[in-house]
């Protein structure tokens, strides 16, 4: 008899967003009409379109590839090509984070190395992660058989959760700035989780998927930035909102040389090399032209028409947060993050909530019980719509609530 991974049945039955979408079919297809002013302002995906430079890098590698000479098949290490490691690595160098080409595997992005990460550590392990929390956290450790224990971040901790030195974990996820609440850590903050993962011999797994979007001088744009982080952190990033990536994927996993961990034996592994094997027996690499369009993103023109494009949805998070201050909406983030966190109106339930903005005003969000227990209550709003869409959104939520 095939045994199957009966972990996937203690699993929530829909997936977030899958649940999102069902509604808003459900809805379109009873309100036609009503569903041509849906304003989509849930699904954290970019609209703006690829910068300029790295379009023109990616037309000159397909280009190559169409060659004899310049041709490449399988990419010898499954690690990306130097040139974009090289190119990373100063990048983190340019806001005072010493990461080395060396520890860096470039990835197909973010959300699929948070999930795959957990395949070098064994079942079994206690896994500490935030609540509210991005999903892929939660259900890829309950795949893999780890119990889940959460930090509560809750409006009383400005949604930024600190650790408890009472409770003992074995792998702790922390995002920062933080999807879904919009909040972050400063740097004094992230010395108290490094210390705590010291203390515990235990692994932050970092998400670092927003940090082009910090704009406060105390907030890291790196875990790599703390004092002790490269011997207990590994640091995941993606360049979907950072360049616009996420139709094109590509992102990158830092693991320091210094994170080494025991076996049962008591024999010193590097989490590195681990992690290399999983990699190279798993994932056959990014391909040439879409890593040639990521370094490109690294050069100084490549920075500045990226951050065009952060800044248009940096004035997004502006207007979508001067309304909630208009209507004495209480929220987070918007100001290091595409994300605002409010607060729902006159005690309402995020689904409830969800369903009357669809309803009756036509726009989308994602509500925040979708997060875990401690988003009940609250409700995400993305940054990455059109001005004129955001605009828009915002009359119709005034006219709703005022």
């Amino acid at each position: 008899m095939v045994k199957l991974n009966e972990n996937f049945s203690k699993l929530k039955k829909n997936y977030l967003f899958i649940e999102i979408a069902k509604r808003i079919k459900a809805y379109s297809e009873s309100h036609p009409e009503e569903a041509k002013r849906l304003i989509r302002m849930g699904i954290g995906d970019v609209t703006r379109p690829l910068a300029p430079v790295v379009v023109e890098a990616m037309q000159k590698a397909c280009a190559e590839m169409g060659v004899k000479e310049t041709f490449r098949g399988y990419e010898d290490s499954g690690a990306g090509y130097d040139f974009l490691k090289d190119a990373v690595s100063n990048y983190y160098k340019s806001f005072g984070a010493d990461v080395s080409s060396d520890e860096i595997r470039i990835s197909d992005g973010a959300k699929s190395d948070c999930g795959n990460i957990i395949d070098i550590f064994g079942s079994g392990n206690t896994v500490l992660v935030t609540d509210p929390a991005y999903p892929v956290y939660v259900d890829s450790n309950i795949m893999n058989g780890n119990d889940v224990i959460y930090a509560d971040s809750t409006e009383e901790n400005g949604f930024a959760a600190m650790p408890d030195k009472n409770i003992k974990a074995d792998l702790i996820y922390l995002c920062s700035p933080n999807n879904p609440t919009g909040s972050v850590y400063n740097k004094a903050q992230l010395k108290e989780w490094v210390d705590y993962a010291l203390e515990n011999n235990a692994v932050i797994i970092y998400d670092a998927a927003y940090e082009a979007f910090i704009t406060e001088n105390d907030v890291p744009r790196s875990i790599f930035c703390v004092e002790g982080a490269k011997k207990c952190a590994i640091e995941i990033c993606s360049l979907s909102k950072t360049a616009g990536f996420t139709g094109t994927r590509c992102g990158y996993t830092v693991i320091p040389n210094d994170l080494i961990l025991k076996d049962s034996a008591g024999s010193d592994v590097k989490l590195a090399d681990i992690w290399a094997r999983r990699q190279g027996s798993k994932f056959n690499g990014v391909s040439y032209p879409v890593q040639r369009g990521a370094e490109a993103v690294f050069t100084p023109e490549g920075q500045k028409q990226c951050k065009e494009n952060i800044a248009y949805y940096q004035e997004n998070a502006r207007v979508i947060a001067k309304t909630c201050d208009e209507l004495g909406i209480k929220y987070t983030g918007g100001v290091n993050s595409p994300y605002i966190w409010l607060k729902c109106p006159n005690g309402m339930n995020s689904w409830d909530f969800f369903d009357k903005l669809l309803t009756e005003i036509q726009v989308v969000g994602t509500p925040g019980a979708g997060f875990g227990k401690n988003g009940d209550g609250w409700f995400r709003l993305t940054a990455f719509g059109t001005h004129e869409a955001t605009a828009e959104a915002m009359e119709r939520l005034k006219g709703l609530l005022k």
